[in-house]
């Protein structure tokens, strides 16, 4: 008994010098509406507290409503929703953690209209893209020092669903690789479709249809984004429109639904708005925003054994339109992006229970619309 409470301590001493010898960063993404203005914010993050302090700020690209690191953490991918016809881009960003800069590298065309999500497969070898207005999805091959090659393959659609006020054509909404990185999925709103490629890094054409090459959503359902379990073969989809979580089976490249479940208020709405969703580093929780109609975080509890949801909480973001959100690698904190009220809100994190609790840290932000956590070596 003496010798294991002797080594607890000695870990939880180890722990602590660990996250010591670590600096923690959030990256920042925002409409800027004008590529002479800030875009792309860079923030010290204390996981201790939850306290934010702007360290950068970097021009030259506009609107970089998305971000997304790379696997080693040394580039930062933005895409450029311009929302001007024929101008949208990726971009990317070199992060020197010793000098805390945050540096613009390389711009490609996106191959379609107004991209609003870019994915890094797990070898950081391959940009997804998902271009919304245009109805298209894109690949492109990066290079070991954060450049990106112009597209390999890009893919357009004419489909469109139900909803004529939302769904008249194709409208990718996310571009997300399995982990193994043997999978590329891409929500398509206006289709009610999820769909499904296989990576083929040596072929002409790297995104391969799956074996079905789509799973069918609820229509006027409206899937915006999809997010993976760490440990369990499940994988959930946030649906825009219906203000909705989709629970999925998964299993090399197929989705299989088992469950549905509302991420709204009981108000009845036509388009609720429901934005983003992330799963605890844990695998304990699942948490999804929901803008305009309730502006709030709905909280769920995992079933660890067959990954059904059971909603347990709801929080209010303090603020509207809660894009995107983001937990630190610990999962002590969830930081919220209010796009349209311009602050981004800390949220301490019961690890036990699930449920959030305002910290009273807040920044203010223009537009903030995507946000990454990362920690580096000091």
């Amino acid at each position: 008994m003496v010798r294991k409470l002797f080594f607890a301590i000695i870990m939880m001493v180890f722990s602590g010098l660990v996250a010591h010898a670590q600096q923690y960063y959030l990256f920042i993404g925002s409409y800027n509406r004008d590529k002479e203005k800030d875009g792309v914010y860079l923030y010290r993050f204390n996981y201790q507290t939850g306290a934010l302090q702007q360290v950068a700020a970097t021009k030259g690209i506009l609107n970089p409503s998305f971000l997304t690191l790379s696997p080693d953490g040394k580039y930062i991918y933005a895409c450029s929703e311009a929302q001007t016809p024929n101008v949208g881009g990726v971009s990317s960003f070199v992060f020197d953690s010793t000098k805390e800069t945050v540096t613009l590298l390389d711009r490609q065309d996106s191959g379609g209209d107004n991209p609003a999500y870019v994915g890094v497969d797990p070898a950081g070898k391959w940009l997804i893209c998902a271009n919304y207005s245009g109805g298209s999805l894109s690949i492109f091959p990066l290079s070991g020092n954060g450049r990106i090659a112009p597209a390999k393959q890009m893919i357009p659609f004419k489909d469109s669903s139900v909803m004529r006020s939302r769904q008249l054509s194709s409208h990718i909404h996310a571009a997300v690789f399995s982990p193994d990185g043997q999978y590329a999925f891409f929500p398509d709103l206006g289709a009610d479709k999820i769909r499904i490629y296989r990576l083929a890094p040596d072929a002409a054409e790297p995104l391969q249809p799956a074996d079905p090459p789509f799973a069918a959503t609820t229509p006027g359902s409206g899937p915006r984004h999809i997010t993976f379990h760490p440990r369990l073969p499940m994988a959930y989809c946030i649906e825009e429109i219906s203000g909705t979580v989709t629970a999925y089976k998964y299993h090399n490249g197929k989705l299989d639904s088992i469950q549905r479940v509302d991420a709204h208020l009981a108000k009845r709405q036509d388009d609720y708005g429901a934005a983003d969703i992330h799963i605890s580093p844990d695998g304990r929780f699942l948490y999804a925003s929901t803008r305009e109609t309730s502006n709030s975080i709905f909280i769920y509890a995992i079933n660890q054994q067959n990954g059904r949801l059971k909603q347990i909480g709801v929080e209010s973001t303090q603020g509207v339109h809660p894009r995107n959100f983001a937990m630190d690698p610990t999962g002590k904190f969830l930081l919220v992006a209010n796009q349209k009220t311009g602050n981004i809100v800390v949220f301490k994190r019961n690890r036990q229970s699930g449920l959030l609790k305002p910290t009273g840290v807040q920044v203010t932000v223009p537009n903030p619309s995507s946000l990454q956590i990362r920690a580096y070596a000091r």
